[in-house]
């Protein structure tokens, strides 16, 4: 999810801008006094409430605005965030926002300046004064409404300064090119919170082939646990002979070794647009160590996989591959195979349920050929909103 605050002065565009956003990063388009309207219109509780404010002579409050603004946020999940036009307003405003944003678990994650030279605006204002109709687009209204705007907008601008979230943008350059410098700034803030996509399966789903494969194909960082692992025991070192130890024995290889390796390949791979994990998180408690590693990146899981196939198919894929080069330790013998698959249910299964609950998690049908499946994966994460915005 991502949240923007847009600002500007009368004259910067942020109207066409802020159609521009909304559209390209499926945000839904915040603006209190359309929230209003549209409460007022339906006679809502809220609606009712103002609309007798209103009627009276008096401003509504921000007991009422921030009832609004919660209940609009509830009501659209399916945005992948929420563009804010002309909220926060004053500086108390600020931390309403703030607490509301953290109530909902989420936060703003800039706010995005449109800086325009004054006689730029009040040019661009009387310009449209010609064609609108509106008896406030006349040079003296335009720069009492310009004065009046930095006056109350400077102390919410040095709210979001010291927060160190504050964005500038040249709003006197072409639309394109404002726009296009909006989208560097979004672009920069998502890489901040790269997406995270766990996939699951049991050995013999075809995990590490699809999870490379989708890696390659959207531009993500793959995460494997078993190449690290692998590449410990090729260098012939202490820890890989501990790793090789583990296989034989067909044992899960000890967080204590696998988590170092993880920070490790994270550190590595910094300024990429996400992850998709394979072979990590295999139990609750690395399910809590993979939560704990995401949060202190400011991050969390985006999306949860599993693949699914019938234990008789497993059973088979996975005798096959115990003849070929791509054989596994644990492939070596069917008590071997059983003894893996019997973990997965005992200790992984339960991992899932867990991100079913949190997270919410999409089941794929992994029989038929490896394009087949490989279609079925990419349509759930070409539906994910978190990849959608990503990809802008």
């Amino acid at each position: 999810m991502i949240n923007i605050a847009l600002f500007g002065p009368p004259g910067a565009g942020k109207g066409t801008q802020s159609e521009a956003l909304v559209k390209a990063y499926n945000l839904y388009y915040i603006s209190t006094g359309d929230l209003l309207r549209n409460e007022i219109a339906h006679e809502t509780r809220l609606g009712l409430e103002a609309k007798s404010i209103i009627s009276s002579g008096g401003l509504v409050s921000d007991e009422v605005i921030v009832q609004i603004i919660e209940k609009t946020i509830k009501e659209h999940p399916e945005a992948n965030g929420f563009l804010f036009d002309g909220f926060p307003r004053t500086y108390i405003q600020c931390y309403i926002l703030e607490g509301l944003m953290i109530k909902l678990n989420t936060s703003l994650n800039c706010l995005v300046s449109l800086e325009i030279d004054e006689e730029e605006a009040v040019a661009r204002l009387l310009k449209r004064g010609l064609t609108s109709g509106r008896s406030d687009d006349n040079e003296e209204v335009i720069r009492n409404r310009l004065r009046e705007y930095h006056e109350k907008t400077l102390p919410v601008l040095q709210f979001y300064k010291d927060k160190g979230i504050y964005r500038t943008v040249k709003g006197d350059n072409p639309i394109k090119e404002v726009q296009k410098d909006i989208h560097t700034v979004i672009k920069d803030e998502l890489l901040k919170h790269p997406i995270n996509i766990v996939l699951f399966g049991y050995p013999g789903s075809g995990r590490g082939s699809q999870g490379k494969a989708l890696a390659k194909h959207f531009e993500l960082e793959f995460v494997a646990t078993g190449p690290m692992l692998d590449a410990e025991i090729a260098r012939g070192t202490p820890l890989g002979k501990r790793i090789q130890e583990l296989y034989e024995s067909g044992a899960l290889v000890s967080d204590e070794i696998v988590v170092p390796l993880i920070e490790q390949k994270l550190e590595q791979s910094k300024n990429v647009r996400g992850y998709i994990y394979k072979g990590f998180p295999r139990t609750l408690v690395q399910s809590y160590i993979l939560d704990g590693l995401l949060r202190k990146r400011s991050a969390s899981i985006t999306q949860v996989i599993d693949i699914e196939l019938p234990m008789l198919e497993l059973i088979k894929r996975l005798d096959a591959r115990s003849h070929t080069d791509a054989c596994m330790p644990y492939d070596t013998t069917t008590v071997k195979i059983v003894q893996r698959l019997q973990e997965h249910e005992t200790k992984t299964v339960p991992v899932i349920e867990k991100y079913a609950q949190v997270h919410g998690v999409a089941k794929v049908d992994g029989s038929g050929t490896f394009e087949e499946v490989f279609a079925r994966l990419k349509s759930v994460l070409e539906q994910s909103k978190f990849l959608r915005a990503a990809q802008v």
